[in-house]
């Protein structure tokens, strides 16, 4: 499978939702192991997905996974997303 090319706009959002996917691994004790077996991918495109100096694109069924995994929806890791993406535009002015 070919990486996925994101356009510049979406950059942000990606690395804000694979940040906080970190982030709510980790207040759950989830290595990424076990994340990533739970939502039935490998260790390395979760790795991919969750480092914000790599900026992969991933699909919606990826997403739902990963989610489940977590045990919430995939709207509560929009939300988390968001709000991180307020907090850093507060942040810098």
């Amino acid at each position: 499978m070919g990486r996925k090319r994101i356009s510049y706009k979406n950059i942000d959002n990606f690395i804000n939702i694979g940040i906080t996917i970190s982030s709510l691994r980790k207040a759950r004790g989830m290595s990424q192991e076990d994340l990533a077996e739970k939502a039935s991918i490998s260790r390395t495109h979760l790795s991919f997905i969750e480092a914000p100096g790599i900026v992969q694109g991933f699909s919606l069924n990826t997403l739902y996974n990963i989610s489940e995994a977590l045990g919430i929806s995939p709207a509560e890791i929009f939300q988390a997303s968001a709000k991180m993406s307020e907090s850093q535009h507060v942040n810098a002015r």
